[in-house]
């Protein structure tokens, strides 16, 4: 039987996690979509404010309630607002956690979305054995995430003092993209719905094969450009088969982000010596390296490969000398 999908999708407020955890549920066909501020709620309702008053904050302003705001003198506003935030959301994750561990018991799919999912707090790795668990952050850039943290709050009626928040969310923002990172979690940026949409499904769903490719440093922009940016796929790992060694040369990269995928061409490319280096691997393999490669669906991924032979980046064994 297949595993049922407990598909976590964390951000701060005014990313968008609601439109993108709706969205993706219409697409999966899951019926279960939870969000963990109602989750929040009933906690609240068992863990009174004496014992745990940063839970009846807000995630964004719990730090005015720690009782040891002390043992932050000298540090920045930001490490008191991450604290804050983390002892809030620590109150929350077990019940979470519950909710995920009733899914898996009734073999139930869900989605569950909240700023209260951070990565190094829930524990999604007791699930894996009888659950397939994908764990999203999503992130945006400052001036997007403002503009979308106004709309949001004008619409939910939570202007006025709500809105003078926007710095403490954007802290909550780089601290859970800081944490997904840190502890593997991929990390999407939620430009736009349906890349992002796109993005999450080469992850969850398990549309990949092995492609062998054959083409010179110069050209990774064009096999970023089909694979990432044009399909929304990604690239798992690459494999440089070395002459004289048994075993190819394999490391992984789960390269998935077009802006961080441009960001490493620009940086090769203003780096002469790590463009060298790059190149002498290269010169080692003849131009020849393969990819695990994953896309949204079996047909972005048949794409995806004609793309690439069509643009003549595909090994042939027939046309080598």
């Amino acid at each position: 039987m297949r595993k049922p999908y407990v598909i976590l999708i964390g951000s701060a407020s005014g990313i968008g996690k609601s439109t993108v955890a709706s969205e993706l549920a219409r697409e999966l066909n899951i019926k279960h979509l939870i969000e963990t501020d109602f989750i929040r709620e009933i906690v609240r309702g068992i863990i009174g404010p004496d014992y745990a008053p940063t839970l009846h904050k807000s995630s964004f302003d719990a730090y005015t309630a720690l009782r040891d705001k002390e043992r932050f003198k000298g540090n920045n506003i930001e490490s008191l607002i991450c604290a804050g935030f983390e002892e809030h959301a620590s109150f929350v994750i077990p019940a979470i956690e519950k909710v995920i561990e009733r899914a898996v018991t009734d073999s139930d799919d869900v989605v569950i979305e909240g700023v209260h999912l951070v990565p190094g707090l829930i524990n999604t790795e007791k699930f894996s054995d009888n659950a397939s668990i994908h764990f999203f952050i999503l992130s945006a850039e400052e001036n997007v995430h403002k503009e979308r943290f106004v709309k949001r709050a004008m619409e939910v009626k939570r202007g006025g003092k709500h809105l003078e928040y926007f710095r403490e969310n954007r802290v909550i923002h780089d601290y859970l993209v800081k944490s997904g990172r840190k502890h593997g979690v991929p990390v999407i940026n939620n430009d736009d719905i349906r890349c992002t949409i796109r993005r999450m499904l080469s992850f969850i769903r398990e549309n990949c094969t092995e492609v062998t490719l054959q083409h010179p440093v110069d050209r990774l922009g064009d096999v970023i450009e089909i694979i990432i940016k044009r399909h929304g796929g990604r690239i798992v790992d690459v494999s440089y088969p070395i002459p004289g060694f048994s075993q190819p040369l394999k490391r992984e990269v789960n390269v998935y982000d077009p802006i961080e995928a441009d960001r490493f061409v620009k940086r090769l490319n203003e780096s002469p010596k790590r463009k060298r280096d790059l190149e002498r691997l290269y010169t080692l393999s003849n131009n020849v390296h393969s990819h695990m490669i994953c896309a949204p669906d079996p047909e972005t991924l048949q794409e995806i490969l004609r793309e690439l032979e069509e643009s003549g980046l595909v090994y042939n064994e027939e046309n080598e000398d």
